[in-house]
């Protein structure tokens, strides 16, 4: 069975800044849950879904939150999957306010961080963490490596 790949994020105005992390996933045929739901608003739904992540065939999950980004925190919490979070630009400090709330975590609460907006870069941390037990994406990650280095 191979994995699948969860992008939450905390609000539906953050659906075109992480569109790059569908569509990349959707590029290497992982498979992509795709959900809006926020650490304050919606803090059960978060749980829910996180904690049976695992059984429910997901390798990583990846969060995209701006301003306070709680989102990755909040999810990391609640699973030993790999959580990779993705700082959203917006507020007053166009996002150097996310990028400090999503690499800020406590000790034993691990969360990778990408750039502000980054989630492409998101979508292939996630696809190098599945591609260690799954060889055929790894040579897919492989191929595109490749071609990204003009070959």
């Amino acid at each position: 069975m191979s994995l699948k790949v969860a992008v939450i994020m905390g609000s539906s105005s953050d659906e075109d800044t992480m569109a790059p992390a569908r569509t990349t996933l959707e590029q290497f045929g992982v498979e992509c849950h795709w959900e809006v739901m926020s650490a304050h608003r919606t803090p059960e739904k978060v749980r829910q879904f996180v904690s049976s992540a695992r059984d429910a065939g997901f390798g990583a999950i990846i969060c995209g939150a701006g301003m306070a980004a709680h989102l990755a925190g909040a999810t990391a919490a609640q699973t030993t999957l790999p959580v990779i979070g993705v700082p959203l630009a917006g507020g007053a400090l166009n996002g150097v306010d996310s990028l400090y709330s999503t690499v800020q975590m406590p000790k034993g609460i691990p969360v990778a961080t990408v750039a502000i907006n980054g989630a492409m870069n998101a979508a292939l941390l996630a696809i190098q963490i599945l591609a260690v037990t799954d060889t055929g994406l790894a040579e897919r990650l492989a191929a595109h490596r490749a071609e990204m280095a003009g070959g």
